[in-house]
């Protein structure tokens, strides 16, 4: 058996049995370490090693959930909130309550998109921005799950597509590949080829939009203290300055981290508020953002045990010589793989360099046109990315919706983003693979 397969089909097996997802990613990594004839010893330590590549992100979620706990107390998102809940209850018509839907869904999906392209800042927006927003959200009767696909397409969609920010370190990947593999291709020659794709994912949110309609109850939990401070001319200006901070010191040094702290700063260094407040609000943030952070380091010891099997050469290898002259299978067949590997990756952008310097060669001897090879590659790569339990880009609207603990990581994001996204990208990228 491939380790690969064995490792990541144990891994979404236990975690859609509830079983806690770290567990999931230790077990999983474990059974396909030993079944790779990895001892237990070097696969603990092959994934110990591996959960230092996760420090940067854990460390920038805590303190990115103390910000927003800040954010919080600051009392500007409460005001905002009670503002069109005012309107809604004045206005008391369905129009007004569809145009408010509308609005919410329109603005984080421009967020997410430009997140990913504009203004490059991943998912930093997410803990800031929609925690606040759930009493809102429970108010209009959204479904969460709702929310989550359209995040993780946020997310998603525009680096496969849009060939700035993400999207062009996306693109590189692929054309770095090809140079690996002893072809050269023009970086113009990708985005074209990965438009059909790509209309898997606008196909699969629009089916979303449609099936979770429906309203869903949620308990009214706020997010944040009940003892909140009292909004202020000051205390709202502060806060958008903390805003502005965060997000410019982060593009500027290219660090959540550091980032985050400068918020944090602006709400200390104000004076404004009492510090033991402040203080016991952004610990209060940072256990709430603290369970993701564990997730997201487990998830790169898994990937550093995948990585370590050496068994994506050979499941591909297998594949190929099993499949030899059957070019619809082949073609299905190395869009599993890409599926596979990026869902227990968690990133399509660590996935590209792995099967391009197998994928570009048997596109080559199959006789696949270099668009077709294109389409496949990126794909295989986008493929999982939304869905995977270890990918930022389901963790990421989890660690938003799950604030008041009533969002499951697993079933309200995972599942819902790999039905809606990953499955119609599949179909788009096999049509793309076999036309081009």
């Amino acid at each position: 058996m491939n380790a690969v397969v064995i490792a990541v089909l144990v891994m979404i097996a236990l975690s859609l049995l509830r079983l806690n997802v770290v567990l999931a990613l230790f077990i999983g990594a474990l059974s396909g370490g030993l079944v790779a004839g990895m001892g237990y010893a070097e696969v603990i330590g092959v994934f110990t090693e591996g959960i230092t590549g996760g420090a940067e992100i854990a460390l920038s979620y805590a303190l990115l959930g103390g910000f927003a706990a800040l954010i919080a107390y600051s009392g500007i998102t409460e005001v905002l909130v009670q503002f069109i809940i005012r309107a809604l209850k004045r206005e008391e018509s369905r129009k007004a309550r569809v145009i408010a839907k509308i609005s919410i869904i329109a603005a984080l999906l421009a967020v997410s998109i430009m997140s990913q392209n504009i203004i490059p800042i991943h998912i930093a927006f997410i803990p800031i921005l929609v925690p606040p927003l759930l009493s809102l959200m429970n108010e209009l009767g959204f479904d969460r799950r709702l929310i989550a696909v359209v995040l993780t397409f946020g997310l998603t969609f525009p680096y496969v597509l849009f060939p700035i920010g993400f999207g062009q370190i996306f693109q590189n990947t692929i054309v770095t590949g090809f140079e690996s593999a002893g072809t050269d291709i023009a970086f113009g020659q990708v985005a074209p080829a990965l438009v059909i794709p790509a209309s898997g994912f606008v196909i699969g949110l629009i089916l979303a939009l449609f099936y979770y309609r429906k309203k869903r109850i949620y308990e009214p939990k706020a997010f944040g203290s009940e003892h909140d401070a009292e909004a202020s001319a000051k205390t709202i200006s502060i806060a958008l300055i903390a805003i502005a901070a965060t997000f410019g010191v982060q593009i500027f040094t290219d660090s959540m981290i550091f980032g985050a702290l400068a918020g944090i700063m602006v709400f200390f260094l104000s004076f404004q508020f009492k510090w033991s407040r402040l203080d016991n609000e952004l610990v209060d943030g940072i256990r709430m953002m603290a369970y993701i952070g564990i997730v997201m380091l487990a998830a790169n010891g898994f990937a550093a045990v995948i990585s370590e099997t050496g068994h994506v050469s050979p499941l591909v290898d297998g594949i190929a010589e099993t499949l030899a002259g059957h070019k619809v299978l082949i073609v299905g067949s190395m869009l599993l793989v890409g599926l596979v590997v990026t869902m227990g990756i968690g990133s399509s952008f660590a996935t590209i360099p792995i099967i391009a310097s197998i994928f570009i060669p048997m596109g080559m001897e199959l006789g696949l046109s270099i668009p077709a090879i294109i389409a496949i590659i990126g794909t295989a790569g986008a493929l999982g990315d939304a869905g995977s339990p270890a990918s930022d880009s389901t963790l990421g609207p989890t660690a938003g919706l799950s604030a008041d603990g009533q969002h499951d990581h697993i079933w309200d994001t995972c599942v819902p983003t790999f039905i809606f996204l990953n499955i119609p990208v599949l179909i788009a990228g096999f049509f793309a693979g076999m036309l081009l």
